[in-house]
């Protein structure tokens, strides 16, 4: 199953090695075979996305606490660009700040989820990020 229907990659920006094992586990769990590009910060992801050579991806993934460039930096810096301004991107964070969702849902977020503990309440997560982009339409 693919996401959104297409074969474009998903973009995760996750600095945490495990977390980021853990949505690509969860991902493969559900079916998910869209290609996962992981970048670090943001810094690494929007350089990924400016690259010409890169595919555009379908959805991003986005954590909001990391290093050089947090979630928030990086949705200021996307919002600039309406070539990727355009992009899905849905927040997956530890954080249950406010502050943090005011913020996020201020620079255009499609969502914003809070990455449970538990693994399989984890996988609840994602399988509901799938459902919905499965069915969401978006401009090519």
């Amino acid at each position: 199953m693919l996401i959104m229907n297409t074969h474009k990659p998903i973009l995760l920006v996750e600095d945490d090695l495990v977390d980021s094992m853990t949505v690509k586990r969860a991902l493969k769990e559900l079916n998910v075979s869209n290609t996962v590009i992981h970048a670090r910060n943001g810094e690494e992801a929007i350089h990924y996305l400016h690259g010409e050579a890169n595919e555009k991806p379908c959805l991003i993934l986005l954590d909001i606490n990391m290093p050089k460039m947090n979630g928030i930096e990086f949705l200021k810096e996307r919002k600039s660009n309406s070539d990727i301004n355009i992009i899905p991107t849905i927040v997956l964070t530890t954080s249950n700040d406010d502050k943090d969702k005011f913020n996020s849902f201020s620079l255009n977020i499609a969502g914003y989820m809070v990455k449970p503990v538990d693994y399989r309440k984890f996988v609840e997560v994602m399988k509901a990020i799938k459902q919905y982009w499965s069915f969401s339409e978006s401009p090519e």
